[in-house]
């Protein structure tokens, strides 16, 4: 061609493939299954193609449509192939990370029979054109997008993505925290970051002249172009220099207002940063950035009242549940509850994210360690509220001593008092499962009843899996066929952890989650987990917890709970010996107390104490003990003993501590019978970190009581001053008969100490 309007000479005709090649524009075609094909080298650039990696045959949402716009980008791939074209605006994500915003056309691909055989997509960046379709586009996309949004930080952080580098070079919002305006967020195209201390920076607070076009914008409560006058009430001299270094050429400003109230207000900029056709907002972008603050307001709004919500339900629940727990001899805890992901109830708002899963280690008589783990059915506030009351009873009759199969039948008639109204005339009645255990460090023993709740994981030196639980019964609140409750009949068993063993207890909210776009497959999630906590199984708790926490991956549909328990034996000692309770077995018994505790370190002063309250408790026993062994048997219709003192008429009296006998009269009737060795008691003697425990085992079912003993009693203050000395006390029954026992502190309490030198020095004064 050698003059405009002259037709190419043959040899000058250029081939089809070098003109789709030179185009400025980018174009790509699929097949019938969505699949690449070909993409010429504007679209490798608009797209981000990675170098060296081969596109063809993966899918068009591989050349990295966003998430949100995946299912949109199928849609548009199903119209076309149904032979209508199709137009539209979708984000994508480049290859170096980088957002834009992509404007398509596509067209159907016939073959010379005319079927539709592929996809022709015709695309460029939208946006930077300023052309008005395109910006009609981004105000859809816009409103699309925060109408999905609930979290502050990813509602603000996403209006910055979404307009910048399309709209704007700079984007910032400014929110009112109580009268300061506090900057929120600061984003700039191309990566660009202003020097330290020019433009505000997200965190400090904002001052704008009183000339300034954003206090124009605020004060009167509309949106201002800001271009010929840009640089005249800059909030300072260095400021006003950065802006123009970098080039700012034009500003809008629209205040944030949802509610009748002025959260803040949205800036955008255009300045040198990225190439654009226009360098200057006119009076159709104010109308747009105007109707976007609008939207982006109401989100913002929303999102605060969402996170207001949140730490409320967070708050309440993390009420109900144990932030720590005290020293525990033989053992070491770590713990998480994880709340569930918010739920859109459609029509009916946001469903809270509080649950009904719930955890605990409870101290117990003399260094036991109650430790639960359960999970109330549904979510929400009445799921949690039943949790804490559950939490409160379970406490109440674990502290006094109740065996777990004795509890859990408790907690399953207290289940039944919490149901609710079903709409139909019935009553609905949550179902809850729940693991009980009893723990002794001592003997590694670990005591049990299961309703319904899955097996912890057992970590040991060689292996990790699941706790072999013999016993499972139903959960608690569910009825037997026919309602009513025969048949309920809740089990415990017993079994020995190994040396070091570590459980790992859950909810099964942990093993539920659900993948994106899956479904959730507890079975593969149960080996997931136990494939990762072996890798950090010899790591400390804290360490085995996070990673089982974080082992699934997926949407969290259900809140989750987890208690990690490690054993140990470090600082504990056991010393114990059985005694004929007979009147000279007292001194025998307090003389054994006392080369213990002189041997485990127990101070002088505790040691006497402790000695002095072996010696109460011992002659109670001596004095009050039963000389026929019982057998006490628990089953699901209470407590069966297999014998009851001949004495008492039938009845177990209650254990009334009277000492008007004395040990002399004791001595005399161990005279007298034939065979005092019937009568005996254990004296069991633990140490642990900072404590010693005494308990006394003998074969009378009657719990002892504190009595008033008058002025002129001779005894009957044997418990009151065990209640006055010791750290605790109590008394549990036992299989064949009760223990009674009592809590010690190796070492004084030195504020005590003080205290008490004090005092001395004033009486001295």
């Amino acid at each position: 061609m050698t003059r405009w309007g002259e037709p190419f000479r043959e040899s000058d005709a250029l081939a089809t493939a070098e003109v789709v090649d030179q185009a400025q524009i980018a174009i790509v075609v699929i097949d019938r299954f969505s699949l690449l094909r070909y993409w010429n080298p504007y679209a490798r650039e608009l797209f981000g193609f990675v170098g060296g990696r081969d596109y063809v045959g993966l899918s068009l949402l591989d050349i990295g449509i966003h998430e949100s716009d995946r299912e949109h980008a199928s849609q548009l791939a199903r119209r076309v192939l149904r032979g209508e074209p199709w137009e539209g605006t979708f984000a994508v994500l480049k290859g170096d990370s980088t957002w834009i915003h992509v404007r398509a056309q596509a067209v159907p691909m016939r073959d010379d029979s005319g079927e539709i055989d592929g996809i022709t997509l015709i695309a460029r960046e939208a946006l930077r054109s300023g052309r008005v379709e395109e910006q009609y586009g981004l105000l859809e996309r816009i409103g699309s997008r925060l109408a999905s949004s609930l979290e502050f930080d990813s509602t603000v952080k996403g209006v910055a993505g979404i307009l910048v580098p399309q709209f704007a070079d700079h984007c910032f919002i400014d929110l009112y925290d109580h009268d300061r305006l506090v900057r929120q967020v600061s984003v700039h195209a191309e990566g660009w970051s202003p020097p330290a201390d020019s433009w505000f920076d997200v965190g400090d607070e904002v001052r704008y002249p009183e000339r300034h076009f954003v206090t124009q914008a605020m004060r009167r409560l509309e949106t201002v172009v800001s271009s010929d006058y840009l640089f005249e009430n800059s909030p300072n001299d260095r400021s006003d220099r950065v802006s123009r270094q970098v080039g700012v050429t034009s500003a809008i400003a629209a205040p944030l207002r949802a509610r009748g109230e002025v959260l803040g207000v949205l800036t955008l900029a255009l300045s040198g940063l990225s190439p654009r056709q226009k360098s200057s907002y006119g009076g159709f972008d104010r109308d747009l950035v105007g109707a976007i603050a609008s939207r982006v307001a109401l989100a913002i709004d929303n999102a605060r009242l969402f996170e207001e919500e949140r730490s409320t339900a967070l708050a309440f629940q993390n009420s109900l549940l144990p932030s720590h727990f005290p020293p525990l001899d033989g053992l070491t805890l770590a713990h998480r509850y994880l709340p569930a992901g918010p739920l859109q109830a459609h029509g009916h708002g946001i469903q809270t994210q509080v649950g009904g899963d719930f955890y605990d280690a409870i101290p117990l008589s003399a260094g036991r360690v109650g430790l639960v783990i359960g999970d109330v059915e549904g979510r929400g506030p009445h799921a949690a509220a039943v949790m804490g009351q559950l939490r409160a009873a379970l406490r109440a009759f674990a502290q006094a001593d109740r065996e777990p199969a004795d509890i859990l039948r408790e907690l399953d008639e207290w289940v039944r008092q919490l149901g609710t109204p079903d709409g139909n005339g019935g009553v609905w009645i949550p179902s809850v499962s729940c693991l009980y255990m009893v723990y002794d460090a001592w003997s590694r023993e670990l005591s049990y009843a299961n309703a319904g709740h899955a097996s912890p994981l057992l970590i040991t030196s060689d292996s990790v899996e699941a706790l072999d639980l013999e016993v499972t019964d139903r959960m608690l609140g569910v009825r037997a066929k026919g309602g009513s409750g025969e048949g309920i009949v809740y089990h415990q068993a017993n079994l020995r952890l190994p040396l070091g063993a570590t459980l790992v207890m859950y909810t099964d909210g942990l093993v539920d989650r659900r993948p994106v776009g899956g479904k959730a497959d507890p079975e593969r999630a149960l080996e997931r987990m136990t494939e990762r906590v072996a890798e950090v199984a010899d790591k400390d708790v804290e360490q085995i917890a996070e990673v089982a926490v974080h082992s699934v991956p997926g949407e969290l549909d259900d809140d989750t709970a987890l208690l990690v328990v490690r054993t140990h034996s470090e600082e504990l000692a056991l010393r114990e010996g059985w005694f004929p309770s007979e009147a000279s077995t007292v001194g025998a018994a307090r003389h054994l107390a006392a080369d213990t505790f002189k041997e485990w370190g127990v101070d002088r002063d505790q040691a006497e104490l402790a000695c002095l309250l072996v010696s109460e408790i011992v002659t109670n026993v001596v004095i009050h003990a039963t000389p026929h062994p019982v057998h006490r048997e628990f089953t699901g219709g209470g407590v069966l003993d297999s014998e009851t003192p001949l004495d008492s008429g039938g009845m177990v009296d209650e254990f009334d501590e009277d000492w008007s006998d004395l040990l002399e009269a004791v001595a005399e009737e161990d005279e007298s019978t034939d065979n005092p060795g019937e009568k005996e008691f254990l004296l069991r003697l633990r140490r642990g970190a900072n404590a010693v425990w005494v308990e006394v085992f003998d074969h009378d079912l009657r719990l002892p009581r504190i009595r008033s003993a008058a002025a002129d009693d001779e005894g009957g203050r044997g418990l009151y001053l065990v209640e006055q000395l010791a750290s605790r006390w109590g008394s549990r029954p036992t299989p064949d008969g009760k223990a009674v026992w009592f809590e010690m502190p190796m070492h004084a309490d030195e504020e005590a100490e003080i205290e008490v030198e004090e005092a001395e020095k004033d009486d001295e004064e």
